[in-house]
């Protein structure tokens, strides 16, 4: 008897489960699919309907729009109404008397749509489609109509979606299901689309950075006119703007606006019978199918329409033409804009190919061009082009060490990576490796891609590796390895990690450590890290390498410090070696001059003489640290900052120079290259500083570009590999990075209301050659470090709407080419020492360019190109009066040594 009232009980509860979701469904069929005016049977409305798009730089005018509008009337009629619920109405559709113009005003010589009907430009298969009745309560259509036909069947539908009451919510009509505001009156009625909650169908990607990003705006408005309870007219204006953060001028516009007017009523058919919708529909037309409001993907097939964009090629000619274009990414072309214009070509092309394809170009590339080829394939981001790439390197060899770190830096650069892309280069550090290099670079970039997907809550994957690892290990080079890969993940679980290995005796692991969280957003160094900097700083319990103190200082200073922590580095001064004593008054210095965050609280310690008085504030040195502004506009603020320090005997002990980029509310780190020297005072007969008395002889470079982290380059370790060197040395600089980055990465599909499909791709390139070099005479007793960077910038942004009968599109963009030189000279052969920095940018080209182009398929083309050029002239970057003034005795003594030897 329990069993059966249990099951009674549960027939009752689906029952009336049943009956809440039927209730639910009625609701939603009221809500979204048409509850405004009610239509009277045996008439039929005939209304004029237009839809266009037009696209255009933002500031350009709309006569100047590349686009093209369809007219056509419209005959609407009521074929069934449920009796029970008075708004679900079924409608009839039928679009008549078509026409294809040009959006823009433009001459006779210059329309292509001019002389044109609607069958020779849609082709007469497509306007019988386009021309054939459909049903609107959902959409009905025959599912065997092209895509286009029945996206532009969705845009229609869109225009009878509205509301007669005020308020907010959620419908789905042809450019996906977004939230939607009604202010309606008697008469009128205005639909908001809250565009930017719209979801649709397709999704995109873009690139994480803000700073390199780009932006988008995008409104939508439909005025709707009512009498006797009828839509009198309704009118559609959407627009999307899409712009390039580091440059807000270079931005595309998309202009969609609909129109339907009433034009008369007359006799229409009689409204048929049924139960359902369902029915109703079979028994008009078998055919018709409910297909659903939201656009659809559209195949373009018409080979005579190709993007605007100028990358769809042809797959059976497809390898020939890519090695046209990797042809002309030779290493000599890097420096130029041409490098990175083909590599953005190459990697649409690379985009769309097959991973047999990929690979049949990788083995018939030249070895001078085949890097760059690895940059372009890693950087294309698609299962097909890592597939192809793991396939042709081989990482159990190491003869392919430089295409294997180009695949790894390409891999660190990923604008949008994926979880697969991870696990593979955590397959490749579980496996044989044929370098020690390459086997750090792995594990180093593995935190670079762990980081962005823990930005899109994707971070799983080797997280307790890395957090284990620099304890898992007593080799000092995997301990770095491992440090510098959580440098890069920035793992909040890190800081701890971090924090311990700050105080170890290896100087190289504490210089890791610090300097990782010097990347830390500042919230995340508490309290207990800020103890363990303050007794790095002020030697409590050991002491320390004059590097890691002054790190350390760096980043108390930038933690949000408290009043004390200010007070006791100012104390400090006076008391540190003579070296430090000037570095920490140029920071200090620096600080107030640049008034960096913590300015306000050292001019309030500054207010007490103890801290502040001449014989702290007058110390004599070479070491400094001077910040500057690189280039200021109104998108992005560019700074610059070189910190300096010497050992006591005049030998450089560390150059760090950073570049950040500051806009879009975020701040992108685009360099650091930090070069150090230890153990060099026996070369010049002189004694090392406290502590640093048993350092081997070693310098090297490490260089963070755009926020990752790369594997250090080593110019020497140890007394005979210095003395091999420094008898071999050429003046060459080293390379420690070159190849091709992509930079900006945004791909975007927008379902416009009319049913037409809009496609964005922004893209920037960046070929880019980061050398730096130590050259050291003991006859001329002079030192000089030299950090060069080279580069070329292109990015390119187009939208085009490409149907299967015509396509239109916009394009803007703008390249440069740019040289940046740091050198240090130190001449040593009396003290004080003589130290001179140099920071040079030397005149470089700007171009911007838009481009417009339209397209039918009977191979007419209009196309316009503009492009402004300017030179941008080079200059110096100040530094502190002390350096000037070092430089002229420099360059006196260099000349009095030519002349007078």
């Amino acid at each position: 008897m329990r069993a059966f009232n249990n099951h009674v009980v549960s027939h009752t509860f689906h029952s009336f489960c049943a009956q809440i979701h039927q209730i639910i469904a009625i609701t939603i069929i009221n809500l979204f699919i048409y509850a405004g005016p009610r239509l009277d049977n045996d008439k039929l409305y005939r209304y004029s309907y237009s839809a266009e798009v037009g696209l255009n730089r933002l500031t350009g005018s709309t006569r100047g729009n590349t686009g093209f509008r369809i007219s056509s009337d419209v005959d609407i009629s009521l074929i069934w109404r449920n009796p029970e619920i008075q708004d679900e109405q079924l409608l009839r559709l039928q679009i008549s008397n078509v026409e294809v113009e040009s959006v823009g005003k433009r001459s006779r010589k210059n329309n292509i749509f001019h002389g044109s009907s609607a069958e020779s430009i849609l082709g007469k298969v497509r306007l019988e489609a386009l021309q054939r009745p459909f049903m609107v309560l959902s959409l009905y259509a025959h599912k065997a109509e092209p895509s286009t036909i029945k996206n532009l069947k969705r845009g229609v539908a869109s225009m009878l979606m509205m509301q007669l009451k005020s308020g907010k919510m959620s419908e789905a009509d042809a450019s996906g299901k977004c939230l939607v505001e009604y202010k309606a009156t008697k008469d009128h009625v205005i639909r908001t689309k809250h565009l930017d909650t719209c979801k649709t169908q397709e999704m995109g990607f873009t690139t994480q950075s803000p700073v390199l990003g780009i932006s988008g705006k995008s409104t939508s408005e439909t005025v709707i006119t009512l009498e006797n309870g009828i839509i009198k007219s309704a009118d559609v204006e959407e627009t999307h703007i899409l712009s390039i953060n580091a440059r807000h001028k270079a931005a595309t516009k998309v202009l969609s606006r609909q129109s339907l007017m009433l034009k008369k009523i007359e006799v229409g058919p009689t409204e048929a019978a049924g139960k359902d919708v369902a029915s109703v529909v079979k028994s008009l037309d078998d055919k018709l199918m409910s297909v659903g409001v939201m656009v659809e993907k559209v195949k373009t097939k018409c080979k005579g329409c190709p993007n605007v964009s100028y990358y769809a090629f042809l797959l059976p000619t497809f390898v020939f033409v890519l090695m046209n274009l990797i042809s002309q990414l030779e290493p000599g072309s890097l420096s130029k804009a041409e490098a990175p214009r083909s590599f953005l070509t190459l990697l649409h092309s690379l985009r769309k190919a097959s991973k047999s394809e990929i690979l049949t170009v990788l083995r018939n590339c030249s070895k001078t061009v085949l890097p760059q080829l690895v940059d372009a394939v890693t950087s294309a981001q698609t299962p097909s082009s890592l597939s192809a790439i793991l396939e042709f390197l081989n990482f159990s060899k190491k003869e392919g060490l430089v295409l294997q770190e180009r695949f790894l830096y390409a891999c660190g650069f990923a604008s949008h990576p994926t979880e697969t892309m991870l696990q593979s280069l955590l397959d490749l550090s579980q496996g044989q490796i044929g370098s020690t290099e390459i086997k750090e670079s792995i594990v180093i970039i593995m935190g670079a891609l762990l980081r962005k997907l823990c930005l899109k809550g994707a971070c799983e994957l080797p997280v307790k590796m890395l957090l284990a690892g620099p304890d898992s290990t007593q080799m000092e080079s995997e301990v770095q390895m491992y440090l510098l890969a959580l440098k890069n993940a920035l793992l909040p679980e890190g800081v701890p990690i971090l924090a311990k290995y700050a105080e170890s005796e290896v100087g190289a692991f504490s210089t890791i450590a610090i300097t990782a969280l010097q990347r830390y957003d500042p919230q995340l160094i508490i309290p207990e890290v800020k103890k363990t900097l303050n007794r790095i700083y002020h030697q409590n319990k050991r002491i320390y390498e004059k590097n890691v103190r002054a790190a350390a200082a760096d980043l108390i200073m930038s933690s949000n410090p408290s009043y004390m922590e200010v007070k006791n580095l100012l104390l400090s001064i006076g008391h540190l070696p003579h070296e430090m004593n000037k570095y920490m008054l140029s920071k200090v210095q620096d600080i107030l001059r640049f008034e960096m965050p913590a300015c306000k609280l050292v001019r309030q310690v500054m207010k007490d003489m103890v801290s502040h008085n001449y014989d702290r504030f007058s110390k004599t040195g070479s070491s400094s640290a001077f910040s500057g502004f690189m280039a200021r506009t109104a998108d992005v603020t560019c700074t610059y900052n070189l910190d300096i320090l010497y050992s006591g005997s005049g030998v450089l002990r560390r150059s760090n120079m950073n570049i950040y980029g500051q806009g879009n509310n975020a701040l992108l780190h685009g360099l650091q290259v930090t070069i150090e020297a230890q153990g060099l005072e026996s070369l010049i007969a002189a004694t090392p500083d406290e502590g640093e008395e048993e350092l081997e002889s070693f310098a090297g470079m490490s260089a963070l570009l755009f926020d990752v982290q790369l594997r250090p380059v080593t110019f020497f370790k140890g007394y005979s590999d210095l003395m091999s060197k420094m008898f071999s040395m050429s003046g060459d600089p080293i390379s420690v990075v070159k190849g091709l980055i992509l930079l900006t990465d945004h791909s975007q599909v927008i379902p416009l209301q009319s049913g037409l499909r809009a496609s964005a791709e922004f893209q920037g390139g960046l070929a880019i050659d980061i050398s730096g070099g130590m050259e050291f005479s003991l006859w001329y007793r002079e030192s000089k470090t030299s950090v060069n960077n080279r580069g070329a910038l292109v990015v390119i942004g187009n939208v085009t709407v490409d149907t299967d009968f015509v396509s239109a599109g916009v394009e803007v963009g703008f390249e440069t080419e740019a040289t940046l030189d740091f050198i240090t000279t130190v001449q040593f052969s009396e003290y004080p020492f003589l130290v001179c920095m140099q920071m040079d940018k030397t005149t470089f080209p700007f171009r911007e360019t838009v481009s417009k182009q339209e397209k039918l398929p009977s191979g007419q083309t209009f196309s316009s190109k503009r492009s402004r050029d300017q030179l941008v002239p080079g200059s110096e970057f100040p530094l502190h009066q002390e350096n000037s003034n070092m430089c002229k005795k420099v360059f006196e003594q260099a000349v009095h040594a030519v002349w007078f030897p």
